[in-house]
């Protein structure tokens, strides 16, 4: 993004290879129907304000909070809440078992439609914080700058969303 940020248009290749699957998942989660232009949209508003990006700042907090934003945007400009959708692949799940056991494969397939349940009921602020450390891999400052709040909130926030979900899946816990 230094690169980039000083004028380098060849360094945006190299950028949006290594963002843009990333910031797509997150989008694909919480705008379904537009996550196309709205990943299109977080490349260009990050193209328009890259020169007053701070050199050795972290890129992907930085991204991830203008796609953040454009969600809540275009979810105010429909005058509608965003409505995240879950996206827990019961087949990776299985992916996971090394056994020719049907009933194991039928047990990781219960267990992903309770954990997606479980997440969709979870308030918005301990889903997001929960998604933004688990299923996106940010590290617990990167989803504090991308939330605007302190790495103390997101860790409370996360903590409320395993213990939410450990209530609801028993025996299968929910990784810290």
């Amino acid at each position: 993004m230094a690169r980039y940020a000083a004028g380098d248009d060849a360094a945006f290749e190299v950028l949006y290879e290594a963002l843009a699957g990333r910031l797509h998942a997150y989008l694909r989660r919480h705008a379904p129907d537009g996550c196309d232009d709205l990943l299109q949209e977080t490349f260009l508003r990050m193209h328009r304000a890259r020169g007053t990006f701070v050199t050795g700042a972290a890129v992907l907090p930085w991204a991830f909070a203008i796609a953040r934003r454009l969600v809540l945007d275009r979810a105010r400009r429909d005058g509608r809440s965003p409505r995240p959708t879950v996206d827990i692949d019961p087949s990776a799940m299985i992916g996971l078992l090394v056994t020719d056991r049907p009933e194991q494969v039928a047990e990781a397939r219960e267990v992903a439609q309770r954990l997606t349940a479980a997440l969709a009921r979870l308030p918005g602020s301990q889903r997001t914080a929960f998604e933004l450390l688990k299923q996106d891999g940010l590290t617990l400052a990167e989803a504090a700058e991308v939330l605007g709040t302190s790495v103390t909130a997101v860790k409370l926030r996360a903590h409320r969303a395993y213990e939410s979900l450990r209530a609801v899946l028993g025996d299968h816990v929910v990784p810290r």
